[in-house]
């Protein structure tokens, strides 16, 4: 009994480090960027030692990697569950959008997993867009329904990769780029540029 105890101490000292790994990573990831983060600031934000860290992740590439992937689950999540409840199959094209911003914006704003996972994905980092990657899966996920909305013949695109990047240009990033949705007020707002967003996508696609 006293091994075993002995090994689940062991085992949950080892993953409250590694989390405590991973979210001083994110932090400083977000913060500075890929390049000007070090393993040495990680390590000292964790408050865990220099080779720990190495022996949790190995390097810095493999550190950012798990950082973005565990971002990336949680965004997935959200993003996933929009779709199949907002962007349903010959649902109103306009409804539908407007629906599937609002809901993604009031569960991922307020808790940065999609400003996140933009800087992560943008920032100087190692990371490569790969379709059956885990860190790609919500991206991928609305390019799937922007195929699915030509086929059906509700937008007219051949690219739909480029038009769900044109619909989270002109709704998510463009609400971030402008404002601080933790800000007083600031809900009306990113509501105001989800719709103008919305409704510049449909005119341009339909």
């Amino acid at each position: 009994m006293t091994t075993t105890a002995n090994g689940a101490r062991r085992r949950g000292r080892s993953m409250q480090k590694r989390v405590a790994i991973l979210d001083a990573a994110r932090d400083l990831f977000v913060r500075d960027g890929y390049e000007l983060t070090s393993v040495d600031a990680i390590a000292a934000r964790a408050e865990v030692s220099k080779r720990t860290v190495y022996d949790h992740f190995g390097d810095k590439e493999r550190i950012h990697s798990a950082v973005l992937e565990r971002v990336a689950e949680n965004l997935t999540i959200t993003i996933e569950a929009a779709l199949e409840e907002e962007l349903t199959a010959g649902c109103d094209l306009r409804a539908g959008l407007l629906a599937f911003a609002r809901r993604v914006a009031t569960e991922a704003f307020p808790s940065s997993d999609y400003a996140d996972y933009r800087h992560l994905t943008t920032r100087c980092t190692p990371w490569r867009r790969n379709p059956r990657s885990l860190a790609n899966a919500p991206r991928e996920l609305f390019v799937r329904r922007m195929q699915a909305f030509a086929d059906e013949g509700a937008i007219r695109t051949d690219r739909p990769h480029r038009a769900a990047q044109h619909f989270v240009a002109l709704t998510f990033q463009l609400a971030l780029d402008s404002l601080d949705p933790t800000e007083t007020g600031a809900w009306d707002a990113v509501d105001e540029i989800l719709v103008d967003g919305v409704d510049a996508f449909v005119r341009s696609y339909t």
